[in-house]
């Protein structure tokens, strides 16, 4: 198949234990531009952090960020287009979330707004150790005001220590018209306006180059990741990927943590490794 576009999760996909992209993959993909495929990553971080992970690339190619809620231009910073939450929306979700006193983030364009609250301290440092330089943040108490005044791409909700009252949550939040609700780890929930997810996010970034689906390759490794690895011409699941995502895939790679990323290209494009 002759592809012309690279789609990739970021983490537990592109991104290595580390939470680095891996040197393989960097070298994958940076042959993969040499020979004119385009390459982006579609992420549920907010697009400064993906831009500044995959920096090495001097890509020119829209970012799709907060799971499809924002694709954004690279070079000119434009947004293509976006898809929020609307304010009456927002505070109702914040309403239940504040209810089950879970730890829980708002994503606008530009600010990260962290719920602070006293056996979440260690948050704000795995944030900081996460979220790249570059992305402005709140970690405040009461974040009603800081919702009313920013445009909401995102909520996502954690919990790590009773996973049964994300249950209890989706349930309430399935009761709120005009949602979409996945999640990208066992311990989460993510939540954006009606019709965003990666797979549409990738239809119209595809639209948006002229590209066809069959031209497509996604990489993805959680439940945020199947409608984008459904809608390419083949979808790739991570092998640390959920056994139900992988079911959901065309073609099953190594973890990424293995470079898994690397060895599909090399296995399914016209890409060769190096040391081949």
């Amino acid at each position: 198949m002759d592809y012309k576009l690279i789609v990739a999760d970021m983490d537990g996909t592109l991104l290595g234990s580390d939470h680095e992209v891996t040197e393989e993959n960097k070298k994958a993909l940076k042959e993969a531009l040499d020979k004119g495929i385009y390459v982006t990553v579609a992420t549920g971080r907010m697009y400064s952090s993906a831009k500044s992970h995959i920096s090495f690339l001097n890509s020119t190619i829209p970012i799709i960020a907060c799971n499809g809620a924002l694709i954004k231009d690279s070079i000119t910073n434009k947004i293509i287009y976006s898809n929020y939450i609307d304010r009456e929306k927002s505070l109702k979700i914040l309403r239940i979330l504040e209810k089950y006193k879970v730890y829980y983030q708002y994503y606008s364009e530009d600010l990260l707004m962290c719920k602070k609250i006293d056996k979440d301290n260690k948050n704000l440092i795995k944030i900081k150790k996460l979220m790249s330089s570059g992305v402005d943040l709140v970690f405040l108490s009461d974040l009603t005001e800081h919702i009313i005044n920013n445009d909401i791409l995102k909520v996502i909700v954690v919990e790590d220590e009773n996973l049964s009252i994300l249950e209890k949550i989706t349930k309430e939040l399935n009761k709120i018209e005009g949602l979409e609700i996945t999640k990208s780890w066992f311990n989460n929930i993510e939540i954006m306006a009606t019709g965003s997810d990666k797979g549409n996010a990738v239809k119209k970034l595809a639209e948006h180059l002229d590209i066809d689906k069959d031209n497509i390759i996604a990489f993805g490794d959680n439940y945020n990741d199947i409608s984008m690895l459904e809608f390419a011409g083949i979808g790739v699941a991570m092998g640390n990927a959920d056994e139900f995502v992988k079911s959901r895939a065309d073609y099953i790679t190594l973890k990424n943590s293995e470079d898994g990323v690397a060895k599909a290209l090399y296995e399914l494009t016209c890409l060769k490794a190096i040391n081949d």
